[in-house]
């Protein structure tokens, strides 16, 4: 495990290579010239203060040297300062990224938690009245986007029955009960469609393990069904839904833009919405770099389960 490990981290340099590149160019692609997108207007600074911020900030050095400058200082945890807040980026993402953690967490939990007790009585009651509204309700899952689903949700418990705040933010950590009330109507529009690819995964993947020999040997053995499903069949069923678990982890925390968003959660998405509009480009490089990187993190986790799952799988 651990020469697997080391291989993987190995693998993972090159791609944030590349990965910290795009992530820089996103200034370089900017029509004209940078210094005047960062400062909002041509006639903030005259030519000799545009000369020296153009100095400050080394674009008057070649792009290669641009990327080792800018590279060296996001290695340091350096992202230079907001052009909006003039904060540093660092505590910017401190404040904003554990919202985004938080709401993503939940979100992939309660997808967990609707998908497998729905996928695996799916299979083991295929062609019932369960699996046709269990394989109904995952289809409309996938076919609803988030953000509409996210209208309705506000519509629905927010106007209309008052239930639910329908804007904000509380920690769950702080106030568990205000913070699930606040959290539920974003989760349940980020894990939806989460929820339903999980469920149709663990059913497809339960009815072929249902199917092996060693489940009726099993069976034939005079274990309960419940030991047979949960002992024997859920365990293996698991392992092509780990990965797709694992990695749906990295995607909601990367495709909470839009959600957070709608419901006003002062998260990295929303971080990200307002930055663009307010052309605060190293808080924009900052926020695309750290979703970026928890998504390979989720690969990397989700590959280390499967020696948990699967003993027959050794990576020395």
């Amino acid at each position: 495990m651990r020469a697997y490990l080391i291989k993987r981290l190995l693998q993972m340099v090159p791609v944030l290579l590349v990965l910290t590149f795009l992530v820089f160019s996103l200034l370089l692609l900017i029509p004209g010239d940078p210094i005047r997108a960062i400062i909002g207007s041509s006639e903030a600074l005259d030519a000799q203060q545009r000369e020296i911020l153009r100095k400050e900030l080394h674009f008057d050095k070649p792009i290669p040297v641009q990327y080792g400058i800018w590279l060296g200082k996001t290695v340091r945890g350096d992202f230079g300062n907001s052009n909006h807040t003039k904060r540093a980026v660092i505590k910017e993402l401190k404040d904003r990224f554990p919202v985004t953690l938080e709401l993503g967490f939940l979100a992939w939990i309660l997808s967990i938690v609707i998908a497998l007790p729905a996928g695996i009585i799916s299979a083991v009651k295929r062609g019932s009245k369960a699996d046709f509204v269990a394989t109904l309700l995952s289809i409309g899952g996938v076919a609803i986007p988030g953000f509409f689903l996210g209208i309705l949700l506000i519509l629905l418990f927010g106007v209309i029955l008052g239930w639910l705040p329908t804007y904000g933010y509380a920690s769950i950590f702080s106030d568990p009960l205000k913070g699930i009330r606040y959290q539920l109507l974003p989760a349940i529009s980020l894990g939806l469609a989460g929820a339903a690819m999980n469920m149709r995964q663990i059913r497809s993947s339960m009815l072929e393990v249902l199917a092996q020999d060693y489940i009726r040997t099993a069976r034939a053995k005079g274990l309960t069904e419940n030991m047979v499903i949960w002992l024997h069949a859920l365990k293996n069923a698991l392992l092509p839904v780990v990965t797709i678990m694992g990695l749906q982890f990295g995607r909601l925390v990367g495709g909470s833009v839009v959600i957070e968003t709608l419901f006003s959660i002062p998260g990295m998405g929303r971080l990200i919405v307002d930055s663009i509009f307010q052309k605060d480009f190293p808080v924009v490089q900052a926020c695309v770099l750290i979703m970026a990187l928890a998504v390979l993190i989720a690969n990397l986790i989700t590959d280390m389960l499967y020696a948990y799952l699967d003993p027959r799988i050794r990576y020395d």
